[in-house]
């Protein structure tokens, strides 16, 4: 049985800030599908929950520069209704939508995936390969942090007391740029990820790759941005020998563990055919753009 405990809608940011602020103990709700399983599993027991749903400024998909940005109580079923959105980061859209069932989506906010900051989570590699920062915003005012900066272990993320992340930001989409996100489960759906890699690259005019970042997850306590991988792929034209030099980095940045779902080999060796495959994937949509 879950202790009582007091829960607050607030209508604005200064209030819902200022009523985390008050109470180190209370706990933001953005979907809560996270959050009210490991409240009834134990895990966590918050003094108070401050709904971030009604808060209009953390609802909606809009426009940032020649970018987006996606509010943090915006569920992951309504990205896919943002044409513009959909057409610019396919990966990052496609990635939110493999989180849960329908229903756990139609509640569930890729905020909430990245602040309740497992290492398997779906919309973060996604977010990170984009190059995605999160506006934050707490009782000593604003700053914009890059989405691999947010969580920094297994649960726990850099966030202050009294911090929110207001909204996800993704940059523009130029010319000869593609995404995409895959995953390794044992089930067809509704499934943790094994493995996630998630690719975001530029193509020239010429099919020169000018740009790319490589980002993988459940093979490390966080989310991680394989730089050497994106290096391998630049100035070259993703042919085999440039591929095979990425996929070693990847793998030589894993960090697994060994549990039921997957084992240290299977994790590593899974992390490098995934990120040959999304790569193949973002370049395919690169030269459709």
């Amino acid at each position: 049985m879950m202790a009582t405990l007091a829960f607050h809608t607030p209508r604005t940011l200064d209030e819902a800030v200022a009523l985390l602020a008050v109470d180190p103990r209370a706990i933001p709700l953005a979907g809560g599908t996270d959050l009210i399983v490991q409240m009834r599993s134990d895990r966590l027991a918050p003094s108070a929950i401050v709904d971030l749903k009604r808060v209009g400024e953390l609802d909606g998909v809009r426009s940032h520069g020649d970018g987006f940005a996606i509010g943090a109580a915006t569920p992951c079923t309504a990205l896919k209704e943002d044409a513009a959105l959909a057409a610019a980061w396919p990966g990052v859209v496609e990635a939110a939508n493999l989180i849960g069932s329908v229903q756990v989506r139609n509640r569930a906010t890729m905020a909430g995936n990245l602040c309740n900051a497992s290492p398997a989570a779906d919309s973060v590699p996604a977010l990170v390969a984009a190059g995605a920062t999160c506006l934050v915003l707490g009782p000593d005012g604003e700053r914009e942090v890059a989405v691999e900066d947010i969580p920094i272990g297994p649960g726990e993320t850099s966030l202050k007391p009294g911090e929110i992340v207001v909204e996800i930001r993704l940059p523009g989409r130029g010319e000869g740029g593609g995404d995409a996100y895959l995953r390794s489960i044992p089930r067809t759906e509704m499934d943790i990820a094994v493995v996630g890699a998630g690719a975001n690259i530029v193509l020239g005019p010429d099919g020169t790759c000018t740009s790319a970042r490589i980002a993988i997850g459940a093979v490390a306590p966080t989310v991680l941005l394989v730089k050497e991988a994106g290096e391998a792929l630049v100035g070259t034209k993703l042919d085999d020998a440039a591929l095979e030099a990425m996929a070693e980095a990847v793998r030589g940045a894993c960090k697994p563990i060994d549990d039921k779902r997957g084992t240290v080999e299977y994790r590593t060796a899974m992390a490098g055919v995934l990120a040959k495959r999304v790569v193949a994937i973002a370049r395919e949509r690169a030269g459709e753009n």
